[in-house]
């Protein structure tokens, strides 16, 4: 039988019962029947009596409707609630004198849970209503159950997320201060990505996901910087030809530190990441490196990082260099002396560049 008990925490038991029937005798009888297992209510009609579910749904755990009633019949109560989604979550039973084959049919492709014939049996009504009330309360407490364990799944997947991303960028960032930067560099071409894919039409038909995940890839974009020699990497002056070409594998070399990570391998920002560390010096005319792709070879999203790296390097002081003025650093962008860039893709840049250069107002 039901016990009026809370249940888990979060959860509260309808303790409820509404009867609706127009005869007070026959309320009175049902009544009498449930009163040791429930908060009785009554309702001498259809109207009232759905209008009492409507108001507070959440209270009742089970509903005894008649089918013959002035102002609104019974059937015409479970239309009502069958359209308000109620029907699913409070049991209703039909009990009445007029159960005809039409009446049962039409009542149970509704959703009533039972239909039960007057005169009443009082042992029999009460184990049908409170087995079925007992399920649908035990239904609840496992939706509840099922629901709080997938939101603690998710919180932990979220964790594990953050955490992966965490790492990410602290190697990344850990690689910036190898190289003599504050680190700050990897922050900014992240945002910057995400910004120029947020904010123009480079990003039409990605998702958010989409886009959150490429600009996690382009944190790694120099991952392989940790395999050149540091004379070459922090050498303050002009590399020669030979050292220029240790530099430049750079490229190589991040892919292929990349792609021994099998944790990494796993992460959906993987294919991403590996492209933009091979391919974020290649350029439009085919003029970069290392395989020298030339146009839409090159991917949307490394074309969006090796812009954004540029950018971001003549706007920062280096050790072989001091930073430009922002005046300069478009110029030099627009007049391809750091390299041939997508037309398409400077139209977008320079439509936002303004929103760009406030990363740079306060010094690194």
């Amino acid at each position: 039988m039901p016990q009026r008990e809370t249940g888990k925490p979060g959860y509260q038991e309808a303790h409820t019962l509404l009867i609706v029937d127009d005869d007070e005798i026959n309320r009175g009888i049902l009544d009498q029947i449930f009163a040791s297992y429930y908060d009785v209510e009554e309702a001498e009609n259809g109207k009232i009596g759905l209008q009492k579910i409507l108001d507070h749904p959440e209270k009742y755990g089970a509903v005894l409707l008649d089918v013959v009633m002035p102002e609104m019949t019974g059937l015409t109560v479970l239309h009502h609630l069958d359209e308000a989604g109620l029907l699913q979550v409070i049991p209703v039973f039909l009990i009445t004198a007029e159960a005809s084959d039409s009446t049962m049919k039409e009542a149970y492709q509704l959703g009533v849970m039972d239909v039960i014939s007057k005169p009443v049996v009082p042992y029999m009504v009460l184990r049908r209503v409170n087995s079925v009330v007992e399920l649908f309360r035990a239904r609840k407490r496992l939706a509840l159950q099922v629901e709080q364990q997938q939101s603690e799944i998710l919180k932990k997947a979220q964790q594990i997320i953050e955490l992966n991303q965490g790492m990410i960028e602290a190697l990344s960032a850990a690689i910036e201060f190898r190289n003599g930067e504050s680190g700050t560099h990897v922050r900014r071409i992240h945002d910057m990505t995400k910004f120029m894919l947020t904010h123009t039409e480079l990003g039409k038909g990605l998702t958010k996901d989409d886009i959150d995940t490429i600009a996690l890839a382009a944190v790694m974009h120099d991952v392989g910087k940790i395999a050149i020699p540091d004379a070459i990497l922090n050498k303050p002056g002009r590399l020669t030809p030979e050292e220029f070409e240790v530099m430049k594998t750079h490229t190589t070399q991040g892919a292929l530190l990349l792609q021994k990570i099998p944790q990494l391998r796993e992460n959906k920002a993987y294919r991403y990441a590996y492209d933009i560390a091979l391919h974020h010096h290649e350029r439009w005319d085919g003029n970069g490196y290392p395989e020298k792709l030339k146009g839409d070879e090159i991917s949307l999203w490394a074309q969006i990082v090796s812009l954004a790296d540029v950018y971001d390097a003549l706007s920062c002081k280096r050790v072989y260099k001091e930073a430009f003025s922002r005046e300069t650093v478009l110029d030099m962008i627009r007049n391809g002396q750091c390299g041939v860039f997508n037309p398409k893709l400077l139209e977008c840049f320079f439509s936002i560049e303004e929103e760009l250069s406030k990363m740079y107002q306060k010094n690194e």
